[in-house]
């Protein structure tokens, strides 16, 4: 079944086991520490647009899509009427022009792991890179294989899976253990990677 299809289902039925009520921590805390200042952005894979939405609040020009209508729905919903500097679209990032390339800074959390063959997560890196002004950055939050396989959990990935896709196109700035900014009280273990394009 094709990543389109896959997550037109999981919306249909229910099933959003990654939808989160507050900004990632691991967002927030690479805006904040890094930093990274208020620029044009990117948000692929944007759900129902939580992140997005906390980006535009901190003065970042946001740009927010996903594969799927009723996330862009619900993202819509989620959006206060006076926020201005945050526009949604359902496409396909992987096969789709972006309205608004080049940008300063892409997030992803849990899009670059949802392409399941390296094939596609290579292309997805030369993708973002193309969509990426020089030296822009790309803040990627990935489940990690460090932890046994969960029931509704997000697919797995070595580091080495995440490197091997991403080197040819982007700088290693870190890649970081950590675990997902979630509702749920046993939050699936993650890595957190910040990359600048080369």
């Amino acid at each position: 079944m094709g990543i389109k299809k896959r997550f037109a289902e999981y919306y249909e039925q229910g099933f959003m086991p990654w939808v989160h009520k507050n900004p990632d921590f691991n967002l927030v805390e690479m805006v904040e520490k890094w930093p990274i200042q208020p620029c044009k952005t990117l948000e692929m894979g944007c759900g129902t647009g939580i992140d997005a939405i906390w980006l535009a609040s901190q003065n970042f020009d946001v740009t927010a899509c996903d594969i799927s209508e009723k996330a862009i729905e619900m993202a819509l919903e989620n959006l206060p009427k006076t926020m201005k500097n945050s526009h949604f679209y359902v496409l396909d990032c992987l096969k789709d022009p972006i309205p608004g390339a080049p940008f300063d800074f892409i997030f992803d959390r849990g899009y670059f792991h949802s392409n399941r063959t390296g094939r596609d997560r290579k292309r997805l890196a030369k993708k973002v890179a193309a969509s990426l002004r020089p030296n822009g950055l790309w803040l990627n939050i990935s489940g990690s294989y460090d932890a046994p396989e969960r029931e509704t959990g997000p697919p797995r990935m070595k580091a080495k899976n995440i490197v091997d896709a991403v080197e040819d196109f982007f700088e290693i700035l870190s890649i970081n253990a950590t675990y997902f900014g979630s509702d749920q009280k046993d939050p699936a273990p993650a890595w957190v990677c910040l990359f600048q394009k080369r």
